[in-house]
């Protein structure tokens, strides 16, 4: 693994993208420009059916609009399909997998029936030890799971986590259409892009005695991790589409900065101090660090939003906000206004805008 900083960006093109999705870019981001690293963008499109037609476009047109230059074309999974398939099968070849030929309905009864159970959940792991007639056609692969001892993770948000073997499932890594689960895909991609850094949501973490596992079975080193806490809405449920505006370029629409949407995101899980709220782009470079990310709940104060942006716009000056206004105008043009407003009306408005 390279001793530089380099760090990817890895969403799912199942629509516009989340004010979540986009506080990990940004933090993503963020520490590469700190430490002089790459940050890299990764389209994570295995799974088929929830994949939306321009979703990629939207993601990049969002990284754009914040300022976050990317180095490179964007990586897709769906055109890595080959390689995921050659380290599955050798890791079936060495022991550390096996292929699974439970029917869909027979794996629905078993997760039904284990949910009963204390400490049971996922596969049964009936297909770990087949004789060859109990095998059928088109199989998924599984990895196998030891069944004894610990897994610990040294998670630069969290700490030390310790989990038990036992409790987690003998996971699919392929499925019978050939198209690999995240757990294998982006694995194998962190480790072929030399990633030294995976940060992503606290949802993640139970994940990780899955892919610290493999990444033994594999011989590979692995990435720091760092899980990211959870954005709240105001009365601490998890923030949706009844709070508001999720997707970023919704914020865009309704007359946000995009220097706004990164100062404020940026504070939504860290801190420098107990006081500082507006930053420019060079002073959270500086001073952006995963040690001072939080562990609990960011919550999404609309509020604090619009005071940050009414400072940013009452900052700017005249040209600045006029020519703004223009490109704003442009991309979303006023219904009160046939057409779009000459530089001179912009000028005249400016006024009004700052006081408002």
């Amino acid at each position: 693994m390279s001793n530089n900083f380099r760090v990817r960006f890895a969403p799912s093109p199942t629509g516009e993208p989340h004010v979540g999705n986009i506080r990990t870019a940004i933090f993503d981001w963020l520490l590469a420009k700190r430490h002089g690293g790459e940050f890299i963008v990764r389209i994570e499109d295995t799974d088929r059916a929830r994949a939306v037609d321009g979703a990629v476009e939207v993601i990049i047109e969002a990284l754009k609009w914040l300022g976050l230059r990317l180095k490179y074309a964007p990586y897709k999974q769906s055109e890595r399909l080959a390689l995921y398939s050659e380290h599955a099968e050798r890791l079936v070849e060495a022991g550390f997998a096996y292929k699974c030929y439970c029917s869909p309905e027979r794996l629905d009864a078993v997760r039904k029936s284990r949910s009963k159970q204390d400490n049971a959940t996922g596969y049964d792991r009936r297909c770990r030890d087949l004789s060859q007639d109990e095998r059928a056609e088109r199989p998924v692969v599984r990895f196998r799971m030891p069944l004894e001892g610990t897994t610990t993770v040294d998670d630069l948000v969290r700490g030390e986590v310790t989990f038990e073997n036992r409790l987690v499932d003998d996971f699919v890594m392929l499925k019978s259409d050939g198209f690999p689960t995240y757990h294998l895909a982006h694995l194998i991609d962190d480790h072929e892009m030399q990633i030294t850094h995976v940060l992503r949501g606290e949802e993640w973490l139970p994940s990780v005695p899955r892919h610290l596992q493999l990444y033994e079975a594999l011989g590979w080193k692995p990435p720091l991790f760092a899980h990211l806490p959870i954005i709240l809405a105001p009365d601490r449920s998890k923030l949706s589409k009844r709070h508001g505006a999720t997707s970023l370029l919704d914020y865009r629409e309704m007359g946000y900065l995009p220097h706004t949407m990164v100062n404020f995101l940026t504070l939504l899980g860290w801190s420098l101090d107990d006081k500082t709220e507006l930053f420019t782009l060079d002073s959270l470079i500086e001073n952006f660090s995963i040690g001072r990310v939080s562990k609990a709940g960011a919550i999404f104060n609309t509020e604090k939003l619009d005071w940050m942006n009414g400072h940013y716009i009452r900052e700017m000056s005249a040209d600045e906000l006029a020519d703004t206004l223009l490109d704003f105008w442009q991309a979303f043009p006023p219904l009160e206004i046939p057409t779009l407003p000459s530089r001179e009306l912009a000028l005249k408005i400016v006024p009004w805008f700052r006081s408002a």
